[in-house]
């Protein structure tokens, strides 16, 4: 079938034609409902469930693992060297097994694999809430001065699967499966995941630290293990793999009505991995998502640090985060509406103009006016991100091999975040400052600036 005529097709019609061959309609797919006997376009449930999986790996991300770094390092008497070389170790583990997660998606769907992935986040979860006595339970099997040593494995075990099955295959499924029911309308589905998502992740540390204050670390942690628990169940309800699994095409009603769209934006060959990693637009938007990665993990690991050889305080350090989630916000909704009618690689370019005009204000950040463009530059660099990483696979690959293609992408990006901010300490250790590290992400970005203009859609 071609685009043309499978975008001007009824939306609820049913046909065997618009399923892809590789996804035969699971028998599964209509438990406890058929999509297809809605009044509506039934994307929009999926929608909303895969912004609530995207939230619910909060506590697999940095952003929520962070709250409990201190607890941590006291139940387990362990340094925060240890602890964070512990949590670089789980994380690169984790982006070793995320493209195998993806031809999970691929061969499951995204329904199973997020209400998997909740449920098992949901476990480790708890088992990291009772991390310290399993720590002890371990030793007391190994000879003496052994304690230090069961701790360290055991939260490498631990954040290994908060990371996998959090940042990992939860985000990943629950984004994609998303993608899957959005075409035309892809980049505004997107804007709404980005946007919530932004303010949620926002207000995750202080509700977290709220659990932790109100009953302890470990009793936060299995109160989150609840959440993310319900939300697996919600998923197995709610959630629907692709539109085609019920005779439905993606974005319903306005697939027969849009004529404005971009060509790029409609639906063309669809790709393998190998042959995606064969083409030069996948390494220029994978480098350019990865840098970005790299620098903004390694800037928020090291924020005081890098503000204090500026000589500014640890508050004028944190409060810059406030001001660039504004910007962010601003330019992800933007950017994501213009997506659906522009070609990726100018986004892709705005992206490297902020990440250069981060790199260049953190390197010069003693200068007046400085901290204004870090802003700036951060608030770019974080709203264009998310639309790179997410709207890039299903557009210039297709949807068949939607979750090994990104999940490979995803791998590399995981790995560049777990080794910027021990990259950034070589440099602060050896130089006594930063400024080699942001200088070179700066050199680095633009040199992808001059490969973008030949990034397009692969033929």
């Amino acid at each position: 079938m071609s685009a043309s005529s499978s975008i001007a097709m009824a939306p609820h019609m049913k046909s065997d034609r618009e399923t892809p061959k590789l996804h035969p309609r699971p028998r599964f797919a209509n438990v406890p409902f058929d999509p297809v006997r809605l009044p509506f376009f039934y994307g929009t449930v999926v929608l909303v469930c895969g912004t609530l999986g995207v939230l619910a790996s909060a506590p697999g991300q940095t952003v929520g693992v962070s709250v409990f770094t201190d607890f941590l390092i006291e139940a387990h008497q362990l340094s925060r060297s240890w602890i964070s070389f512990a949590y670089l170790a789980g994380t690169i583990a984790s982006a070793l097994l995320i493209t195998r997660a993806g031809r999970w998606y691929d061969r499951l769907g995204g329904r199973w694999v997020s209400a998997f992935s909740a449920a098992m986040l949901a476990l480790v979860l708890t088992g990291m809430s009772f991390s310290a006595e399993i720590a002890e339970s371990v030793a007391a099997m190994l000879p003496d001065d052994s304690r230090d040593h069961a701790s360290f494995a055991v939260l490498c075990l631990g954040f290994f699967g908060m990371r996998f099955f959090g940042q990992g295959m939860l985000t990943l499924s629950s984004r994609n499966m998303v993608l899957e029911w959005f075409e035309q309308r892809r980049g505004m589905a997107l804007a709404f995941i980005g946007i919530a998502v932004a303010f949620g992740f926002s207000v995750t540390p202080a509700f977290f630290e709220w659990l932790i204050q109100k009953g302890g670390w470990s009793w936060a942690w299995q109160s989150i293990a609840v959440i993310v628990a319900l939300f697996s169940l919600l998923a197995l309800c709610l959630g629907r793999s692709r539109p085609e699994d019920h005779g439905l095409v993606p974005d319903g009603s306005f697939a027969k009505k849009n004529r404005k769209t971009h060509a790029e934006t409609l639906s063309g060959r669809q790709f393998t991995l190998s042959e995606a990693r064969r083409t030069y637009s996948f390494w220029v938007f994978t480098f350019s998502v990865v840098l970005s990665g790299f620098l903004l993990t390694s800037f928020a690991f090291h924020v005081v640090s890098i503000f204090a050889d500026a000589g500014m305080q640890r508050s004028q350090a944190v409060a810059i985060f406030v001001p660039a989630a504004c910007v962010s916000v601003v330019v992800e909704f933007v950017g994501s509406w213009l997506s659906d009618f522009v070609k990726l690689k100018y986004l892709a370019m705005v992206q490297l103009v902020g990440l250069m005009t981060l790199s260049l204000s953190l390197s010069f950040l003693d200068i007046r006016g400085a901290v204004v463009f870090a802003v700036l530059g951060m608030g770019l660099m974080q709203g264009m991100f998310g639309i790179i990483s997410a709207v890039t696979w299903p557009r210039f690959y297709g949807r068949t091999h939607l979750g090994a293609i990104s999940g490979f992408s995803t791998s590399i990006v995981v790995a560049g975040t777990a080794v910027g901010p021990y990259l950034f300490s070589v440099t602060h250790d050896q130089w006594g400052s930063y400024r080699a590290a942001t200088l070179l992400c700066a050199i680095a970005a633009l040199v992808l600036f001059a490969a973008a203009f030949r990034a397009d859609r692969p033929q």
